[in-house]
C-alpha cells in the first residue's frame, strides 16, 4: 500500500513539473520588451520564437540520454538547459552582458529543448507508475502544462508587475526549483505489482477527483490570473494557486483510508461507466480478433468495410466491397491505402508513405501549430491594437483555455460507453473553433472580439496538443509512438517559421509614419488594425484547410475505430 501511495506523490510531482515548465507559452509577455531592447525587427523576433519551437526537433535526444543516465539526472539536465537559456537572456536584457543575435538564437533553442526534455521525463514517469491508466495520467499531467503562462503571470504580478524582464528570470529559476522539490518522490519510485480489478476502479475514481480539482484550478487561474491588484493581494492570489497545486498531495493519504474508499466506491458503479481506454493491450487483442475474423471469412480485398452485427453487438461477419464497385473520385480517395485496423505498428519508413499520416500532419500543422504561433504573437497583436496593458490578461486567457482544452481531450475516454465517437472525429470538432476565431479577429478590432478569439484558439490548440499522443498511438502503433510522434511534431518548428514569417512580413509592410506607427529603440512598431488583418484572414483560410484534412482523416479511419469498438464489445460478452 505504501508503494501505491508513493506513485500518487510521483503523479503530483509530475503535475508540478508540467505546470511550471511550459515556459514557451509566456513568450508574448516579454517579446515586445525583448524586441525593443535588442533593436530587432519583427521578422528577427519571429526567428527567436521559431528557435524555441525548433527545440522540439531535438526532443529525441532526451530519450537517447535516458538510455545512459537515471531519470533524475535527465530532469536536472533539462533544468540547467532552461537556466542557461533563459538566465543569460535575462542578463542580456539587464545590460549585464552583450551578445550577438546568433547567440541569442541559440539560447532560445536551448531553452526550447529543455521543455521537451521535461516532457519526456513526465511521460516516462506516467508510463512507469500508471500502466493501467496511462492515457488518463498523461492527459491530466499534460493539461497542467497549459497553465504555465497564467502561473507566471500571477508570480510576476506578485513580485513586480512593471518588469517584463522578470518573466525571463522566473523561467530560468522556477523549473530548477520545481525539479529540486520533485526529486525525493522520483528517487523513491515504488516497484508496482499488477493491480487487481478493484484497485483499478479505485484509481479511476482518484483520477476523476484529480480532474475535478484541475477544473477548479483552471477556473481560479482564469478569474484571478491576470487581475491587476496591489502587491499584497497579488501575493495572496499566488498563494491560492500554489495551494491548489499542493492540495493533490492529500491523495496519497486518502489511498491509505481503505474503508473510506470502499464506502465511496459503493456509491459509484464504474463497471461500464466509460473509463475504457485504448492502450497497448487492447490494441493487441483487437489485432488478434481481426486476424481470426480474416481467416474465417477468407482474403480481404481493397474497398470499404461492411459489418453485420447481431442484436447483442457481436461481430458476425466482415466483408468488403470491391473497389471497382465504388464510383467517384471522392470515394476512391477515402478508401485508397486505408488503415485496416487500429494499433498496427508503422516504422518511420512506412509512416511517411501513408496518406493518413500526411492528412494528420496537415491537420496538426494547420490547427494546433497555428494556434501556438498566434500565442507567440499575442504581445505584438495587443500592442498594435492599443491593448498593451491587456497583454497579461490575454496571455492568461489563452493559457487557461488551453488548459481546459487539454482537460477536455480526456472526455472521450470517460464517456466512451455512453457515447462512442472515433477520436479522429473529436479532433475534427476540436479544430472547428480555430477558423471561426481568426475570421472573427479579422472582422473587428474590438477588445471583446480579441478576448473571444484568443479563448477559442487556446481551447482548440490545447485539445489538439493533448489528444495527439493518443491519436498517434492508435493510428500508427503504441510501440512506435515515441519515434512517430516526434516525426509528427516536426510540423511545429516548420509552422512557427512559415506562419511567423507570414505575420512578420504583413506587420513590417504596414509600418509607415503616416499610420501612427512609432519607433522604440531603433525597432519599428506597427499600430492599427491593418498590422494583422491580412494575417488573420490567411491564418483563417489555412485553418480551414486543416479542418478539411481532419474530416478526410476521420472518414478514412472511422471504420478502424468502429471495428475496434465492436471487438471490444464482443469480448465483454464472453
Amino acid at each position: 500500500m505504501a508503494g501505491q501511495s508513493r506513485k500518487w506523490m510521483i503523479l503530483v510531482a509530475t503535475i508540478w513539473i508540467q505546470a511550471f515548465t511550459g515556459t514557451n507559452f509566456d513568450f508574448s509577455a516579454y517579446s515586445s520588451y525583448l524586441k525593443s531592447v535588442l533593436g530587432i525587427s519583427q521578422g528577427q523576433l519571429n526567428y527567436l520564437a521559431v528557435a524555441s519551437d525548433l527545440g522540439k526537433v531535438f526532443g529525441w535526444s532526451s530519450g537517447l540520454t535516458l538510455m545512459y543516465f537515471p531519470l533524475w539526472v535527465v530532469l536536472f539536465m533539462a533544468a540547467f538547459m532552461g537556466l542557461l537559456g533563459y538566465g543569460i537572456q535575462w542578463l542580456l536584457i539587464r545590460d549585464v552582458l552583450t551578445l550577438p543575435y546568433f547567440l541569442v538564437f541559440l539560447l532560445c533553442l536551448l531553452a526550447g529543448c529543455s521543455i521537451c526534455w521535461f516532457n519526456t521525463v513526465c511521460f516516462v514517469l506516467c508510463n512507469q507508475n500508471f500502466p493501467a491508466h496511462r492515457p488518463l495520467a498523461i492527459s491530466l499531467t499534460v493539461s497542467y502544462n497549459g497553465v504555465s503562462a497564467a502561473l507566471y503571470a500571477l508570480a510576476a504580478n506578485a513580485i513586480d508587475p512593471s518588469s517584463d524582464a522578470l518573466y525571463l528570470l522566473l523561467n530560468a529559476l522556477i523549473p530548477l526549483l520545481t525539479s529540486v522539490v520533485s526529486l525525493i518522490p522520483i528517487l523513491r519510485q515504488p516497484s508496482l505489482d499488477p493491480l487487481p480489478p478493484d484497485a483499478v476502479r479505485r484509481d479511476s475514481l482518484i483520477f476523476l477527483l484529480l480532474n475535478f480539482l484541475a477544473v477548479v484550478t483552471g477556473i481560479y487561474l482564469l478569474v484571478f490570473g491576470s487581475t491587476t491588484t496591489d502587491g499584497t493581494t497579488a501575493r495572496i492570489l499566488l498563494s491560492g494557486a500554489i495551494f491548489l497545486l499542493i492540495f493533490p498531495l492529500c491523495i496519497p493519504g486518502v489511498v491509505y483510508a481503505k474503508n473510506w474508499f470502499r464506502t465511496v466506491h459503493s456509491s459509484f458503479h464504474f463497471d461500464g461507466s466509460g473509463l475504457i481506454l485504448v492502450d497497448a493491450d487492447d490494441l493487441e487483442l483487437h489485432k488478434e480478433l481481426l486476424s481470426r475474423h480474416a481467416s474465417s471469412i477468407g482474403p480481404i480485398g481493397n474497398g470499404s468495410l461492411t459489418r453485420l452485427l447481431s442484436d447483442n453487438g457481436s461481430v458476425i461477419a466482415i466483408t468488403r466491397q470491391k473497389t471497382g464497385e465504388i464510383e467517384g473520385c471522392c470515394q476512391r480517395m477515402l478508401v485508397r491505402d486505408q488503415l485496416a485496423m487500429l494499433g498496427q505498428e508503422h516504422p518511420a519508413g512506412v509512416l511517411v508513405c501513408r496518406i493518413d499520416f500526411w492528412l494528420y500532419y496537415l491537420a496538426y500543422f494547420c490547427g494546433g501549430t497555428i494556434g501556438l504561433v498566434y500565442s507567440n504573437n499575442l504581445g505584438q497583436i495587443a500592442q498594435s491594437l492599443g491593448q498593451s496593458s491587456n497583454t497579461t490578461t490575454l496571455l492568461t486567457l489563452y493559457s487557461s483555455f488551453s488548459f481546459f482544452g487539454r482537460l477536455l481531450s480526456a472526455v472521450p475516454d470517460y464517456i466512451r460507453a455512453k457515447f462512442y465517437f472515433a477520436r479522429t472525429g473529436w479532433l475534427t470538432i476540436a479544430l472547428l473553433p480555430t477558423p471561426i476565431a481568426f475570421f472573427l479577429l479579422a472582422s473587428s478590432d474590438s477588445a471583446v472580439i480579441l478576448h473571444v478569439g484568443t479563448a477559442l484558439v487556446g481551447l482548440s490548440s490545447g485539445f489538439i496538443f493533448a489528444a495527439a499522443v493518443s491519436i498517434t498511438s492508435e493510428l500508427f502503433g503504441p510501440n512506435s509512438v515515441g519515434v512517430n510522434h516526434n516525426i509528427l511534431i516536426t510540423n511545429i518548428p516548420v509552422g512557427s517559421l512559415v506562419y511567423g514569417c507570414l505575420a512578420a512580413l504583413v506587420y513590417d509592410a504596414n509600418i509607415s509614419p503616416g499610420l501612427g506607427n512609432i519607433l522604440m529603440s531603433d525597432s519599428a512598431v506597427c499600430m492599427g488594425r491593418q498590422c494583422y488583418f491580412l494575417t488573420f484572414l490567411l491564418w483563417g483560410c489555412i485553418s480551414v484547410l486543416g479542418l478539411v484534412c481532419s474530416m478526410l482523416l476521420f472518414f478514412r479511419t472511422r471504420h478502424a475505430y468502429d471495428l475496434f469498438e465492436q471487438n471490444r464489445i464482443s469480448t465483454q460478452l464472453y
